[in-house]
């Protein structure tokens, strides 16, 4: 037992994490965590301030709920797994944050490296079976930095640097391992309510750079801005949005993770980016990690091409050719609103007719795009279709939408900065359902909406995804948008052989997922309203009913949506 001036290193873990900001600890627990749970109690005890731990029946879904509390406030949350088995259930989560900087503290135990002897020395057989030679480099190509804990006295300055480097420019993921012995041993508990020891950098572009960018913005005929990542806070879209009206430059969201103008701005472009790039002289890329597909896609020659962002080259990318002749590295908000107000000094006379012309190609685009998904709602119904009833059921609230090949975001009226977030560019899947969880943790007010395919359901580990849900009263709306095959696939085949025999083929192989699933049912294990819905025309009433269930219940709702293959 510690006396009163100090606390198990795992309790001292746990408070140091609370002074940095840690809100949640998302935890699965296994036979490391005997210190962690003592110092839990033993903080209580003592009444020290702790983040709240929450069990996690899955370390999947804990890395994704990590992810989507981060996008809905900005903080980074930490993630505590089981040795090696739970950290190699954490890769695929860790390999989503990293390519979308994620600052997510991640740690796991170690399985204790002696046999006898020493407090917290191996006592079963997995002590054995779960020793690696490396157990890093489960995720060390995915993080920022990782350490194994050597002694008790280092925790408060480990977890100090952990959190720094995590939310320094570009942010991302990283891990630390604790061996079961360090974490047994007391350390003193005096100092843990300090401030941290060291601060995140941040990238700030250059009155010069900025400069640079608005004249070529400013002196080119045909200027295209692309945006991937949305606009990183209200105050930038909002500029965006302005600045894109005031110079009539066309704004293209190709694979949007994130929404960085309205969708029916009058300068919001449809999302491909072949009719720009023919006539642009001049392209602002901010935070894409692949704004066109060079393969297709290709820029003139003489056009001046500005990546801005917090990593404009995508440095841990082994290959990503796209050109840049201006690179700004800085928070993707702060450089938009530089931008601008950069911009207001050149004034042009002819972009007035120049935005007149965009935006009659662009209102000229959205309702071919509108009335496409309005036709789509007999019978079996389109994707467009489920998006555009989605979009007109959430009309007016404050909701966030997220999408792992689910809902499509063109035919969608989409229309502040929080409103969209898609998979990650990683394509690490089951995302979706728990990061929407995450989110909804952050905000138990906000309508949250997970729409998703059928895969990227199962992949999600629904049972554990709902039993959260429960756990928790986590009231958001999941909707299944249910094709009953790996659509994406099936169309990567089609575009890479559309004459192929694969093309020509009743059921493409490796693509199918049939016979489904009854979805609902996983729901109802854990008590959710669910529901199916088959035909197009009952996709409007099913989708109130929902909404209605969880303004009054406060409770989950799970819509399976099934619709025809794309």
């Amino acid at each position: 037992m510690s006396d009163p001036l100090t606390m198990t290193a795992g309790g001292a873990l746990l408070a140091r994490l609370k002074r940095i900001g840690v809100d949640y600890v998302f935890a699965n627990s296994g036979t490391d965590f005997p210190p962690i749970i003592e110092g839990l109690a033993e903080a209580a005890a003592k009444d020290i301030d702790l983040p709240q731990a929450i069990v996690i029946p899955h370390e999947g879904a804990a890395m994704a709920m990590a992810h989507g509390y981060y996008l809905a406030t900005g903080r980074s949350q930490a993630v505590m797994a089981h040795t090696n088995v739970g950290l190699a259930n954490c890769a695929i989560g860790a390999i989503n944050a990293a390519v979308e900087h994620i600052p997510v503290l991640l740690f796991s135990g170690r399985t204790p490296t002696t046999e006898r002897d020493r407090f917290g020395a191996r006592t079963v057989p997995i002590g054995w079976g779960q020793e690696m030679r490396d157990q890093t480099a489960l995720v060390r190509e995915a993080v920022k930095w990782d350490y194994e804990l050597r002694f008790p006295e280092q925790v408060a300055e480990v977890v100090d640097r952990a959190w720094a480097i995590a939310n320094s420019a570009p942010r991302g993921p990283v891990y630390v391992s604790l061996p079961r012995e360090v974490l047994c041993q007391a350390t003193p508990s005096d100092g843990l309510d300090q401030p941290p020891l060291m601060q995140p950098t941040r990238a700030h572009a250059s009155a010069d750079q900025i400069e640079q960018a608005a004249q070529i913005l400013a002196s080119a005929r045909n200027p295209v801005i692309f945006a991937q990542h949305g606009a990183g806070s209200a105050e930038a879209f909002a500029a965006l949005s302005e600045l894109a009206q005031d110079w009539g430059i066309p704004v293209c969201q190709y694979w949007a993770l994130g929404l960085a103008i309205p969708t029916d701005h009058p300068m919001a472009a449809g999302p491909d980016p072949a009719p720009l790039l023919e006539q642009a002289d001049a392209i602002l890329v901010l935070d894409a990690l692949a704004p066109w597909s060079p393969d297709i896609h290709k820029p003139d020659a003489a056009c001046r091409i500005i990546q801005m962002g917090p990593d404009p080259l995508s440095a841990r990318i082994p290959i990503r050719n796209f050109r840049s002749d201006l690179s700004i590295a800085c928070d993707t908000a702060d450089g938009i609103l530089a931008l601008q107000r950069a911009m207001d000094a050149h004034r042009p006379a002819d972009v007035a007719d120049r935005a007149r012309r965009v935006a009659d190609v662009n209102a000229r685009d959205r309702m071919q795009v509108l009335d496409r998904a309005g036709s789509g709602g007999e019978g079996a119904m389109t994707k467009d279709w489920v998006s555009l009833c989605l979009s007109r059921a959430i009309q007016g609230r404050e909701a966030s939408v997220l999408s792992e090949l689910g809902c499509t975001m063109a035919p969608m009226t989409l229309d502040h900065h929080r409103a969209w977030y898609q998979e990650p560019h990683a394509g690490g899947l089951g995302w979706c359902f728990p990061a929407a969880l995450g989110m909804q943790l952050a905000d138990r007010d906000r309508l949250i909406v997970a729409t998703m395919g059928d895969g990227s359901y199962m992949f999600a580990n629904p049972v554990a995804c709902h039993q959260i849900a429960e756990a928790l009263s986590l009231p958001l709306l999941v909707v299944i948008v249910n094709n009953a095959e790996w659509g994406a696939v099936r169309q990567s085949v089609l575009g890479l052989y559309p004459d192929g025999h694969a093309a020509r083929t009743n059921a493409m192989p490796l693509t199918q997922l049939s016979p489904a699933p009854d979805f609902t049912l996983v729901a109802q294990a854990s008590r959710a309203w669910a529901r199916s819905v088959q035909d197009g025309r009952d996709l409007p009433a099913a989708l109130q009913e929902a909404l209605d269930h969880i303004r009054t219940t406060r409770s989950l709702a799970l819509l399976d949506v099934r619709v025809r293959p794309a």
